[in-house]
């Protein structure tokens, strides 16, 4: 932590900057993005693969052949079929798009699917996965034996070798719905058709929800596309009427919104039931059809939420043991396939552990992991994929399929792999306070000047400080269980700012606050009734000690 070098918000922002390795050469690329500079040179996509890829595609409309976007159940995956189906819907109308089912069909590319399509299409065509196929070796061979050219656009990490596909356009630096925006952008320019909806209010839900670093191209193409979603007046109808049913303004929506209300509600038609629907509800152009929809998924994601509590309660409590030591935490269960990543995440989360949790099937098992800084669960989980149906994901996030009878022989391997892996060092909780600042310099100027820094998220997180020896006032608990926080802080000078706490009454409990508090918060707005006031949001307070 470094103490401000001055009080002047501007300044403070540049040491943000700073503190981020964003030189001062590379402020201005950064604070004002120009959609220009995201090119597929610039985010590692090949132009040869590009270009193959249009040739092909151009072809299949010359010749009126079946094209399918093969995407996947999450929101990148929704969107970025979205993306490239509205796109090909420009230019024929023989193209259709296909989400496989969780339950039945699993992950990615699949025999399962490829035999769906071909029993509908038997004479084949070109299929297009997004979001998917970097690691389909057996299924791209499979949908050559049907016919089928297969087109890969992913992001995922590729193994080792690359499928035999027609061609394959891919990188990690964007989410898939990145991918499909770029070779979208190359399609309509190749084939003089400019008319067709921006899709960078798709690829922003994308990049949040995917949780990919907002650096570079992310942070580019998310900065313009929140100003798509934020226009009312132009939204897609389904964007509308699903913020019309979580209660949110379009005018407020940033990346909060979209990871915690907007994603959960995409996300849980795939986890519960079919994400065609998700799907369609970003594609309808009719308001009535948009608003069921809406109504629709709002419903799914109650009786998610309500799953993901009762197994992510009996994980933590089965898994309690485990709190103090350092492995991963592998548990095992009946739990609905759809649910496994969100309760994985919830003990990363209790724990700071890598956590894998498999949804234990009678003769095959499905599988989905969550990881912590400093440790790249999908390299662990490949160097036993010997023992794995197949395998997929991103450093922080993976998932993979296992024979049942396996599952034993595989977590004490795992387990055994891991255990010199994880060091001290990865399984610490750190916090991260950016810089050490007199309260007093915290007011409207300065959170003015740090929403220049917005969008924040995974690899720009949200400028976090430390204020000490500051004094308390009309300190309360709130909320429904009283665990929350809300009070004033105050310096010598007389100066105030409101603040709330989640989660923090314990805490305040055991504290002294007429001997005054170091707090650590960010720096936000309250808006009631048409009015705004600053307020800051504690991550944390301690007694403060002089000296």
């Amino acid at each position: 932590m470094e103490t401000a070098g001055s009080l002047d918000p501007e300044e403070i922002c540049n040491q943000l900057l700073s503190l981020r390795g964003i030189s001062s050469e590379a402020s201005d690329a950064f604070l004002r993005p120009r959609l220009d500079d995201v090119t597929l040179e610039s985010v590692g996509l090949s132009d040869d693969a590009c270009q193959t890829i249009i040739r092909r595609i151009k072809t299949a409309v010359e010749h009126n052949e079946q094209i399918v976007v093969y995407g996947d159940y999450d929101v990148d995956g929704i969107t970025a079929s979205a993306i490239l189906w509205e796109t090909l819907h420009v230019l024929t109308p023989r193209v259709v798009p296909y989400i496989p089912h969780r339950i039945d069909e699993g992950y990615g590319l699949s025999k399962k699917g490829i035999d769906q399509l071909s029993l509908k299409y038997p004479q084949g065509g070109v299929l297009i996965t997004v979001d998917n196929g970097i690691v389909a070796h057996e299924a791209v061979g499979y949908a050559h034996e049907h016919q089928w050219d297969v087109i890969i656009t992913d992001h995922h990490a590729p193994s080792e070798t690359l499928p035999d596909a027609y061609a394959i356009f891919h990188t990690t630096r964007l989410c898939g719905a990145g991918v499909a925006y770029l070779l979208r952008n190359r399609i309509l320019a190749s084939m003089d058709h400019p008319h067709v909806p921006s899709h960078l209010d798709l690829v922003a839900l994308a990049t949040v929800a995917d949780l990919v670093p907002l650096t570079g191209a992310n942070r580019t193409l998310l900065h313009f596309g929140l100003k798509k979603l934020q226009n009312d007046t132009s939204l897609r109808p389904g964007l509308r009427a699903l913020y019309q049913e979580a209660g949110i303004s379009a005018h407020e929506i940033d990346t909060y919104h979209i990871g915690h209300i907007i994603a959960p509600r995409l996300n849980a038609m795939g986890r519960l039931e079919s994400a065609m629907d998700s799907l369609r509800l970003l594609c309808t152009r009719d308001t009535k059809r948009a608003e069921d929809l809406a109504h629709l998924l709002g419903e799914t994601n109650r009786g998610r939420q309500l799953l993901t509590m009762e197994g992510s309660l009996r994980a933590i409590e089965r898994q309690r043991k485990y709190a103090d030591a350092a492995q991963l935490i592998i548990e095992v269960g009946k739990y609905e396939e759809g649910i496994i990543g969100l309760i994985a995440g919830r003990l990363v989360e209790e724990y700071y552990r890598p956590s894998i949790v498999i949804s234990k099937g009678e003769a095959v098992s499905k599988a989905s992991a969550r990881s912590v800084k400093g440790f790249n669960i999908i390299e662990t989980i490949r160097a036993h994929d010997h023992m794995l149906i197949n395998a997929g994901g991103h450093p922080m996030a993976a998932g993979f399929t296992i024979a049942t009878e396996r599952i034993d022989e595989f977590v004490r391997t795992l387990q055994e792999a891991s255990r010199s892996m994880l060091t001290e060092i990865i399984l610490e909780r750190e916090r991260v306070i950016d810089l050490l600042l007199p309260l007093s310099a915290v007011d409207i100027s300065l959170y003015t000047k740090l929403r220049e820094l917005a969008p924040f998220g995974m690899g720009n997180p949200e400028p976090v400080f430390m204020s000490e020896g500051v004094q308390l006032s009309s300190v309360r608990t709130v909320g429904k269980e009283k665990n929350h926080i809300s009070c004033d802080a105050e310096t010598g000078d007389g100066y105030r700012v409101s603040l709330i706490g989640f989660n923090l009454a314990d805490e305040i409990r055991n504290i002294d606050t007429s001997q005054g508090v170091d707090i650590v918060y960010t720096i936000g707005q309250n808006t009631w009734n048409g009015r705004s006031k600053l307020q800051l949001t504690l991550k944390d307070i301690r007694q403060h000690t002089a000296g």
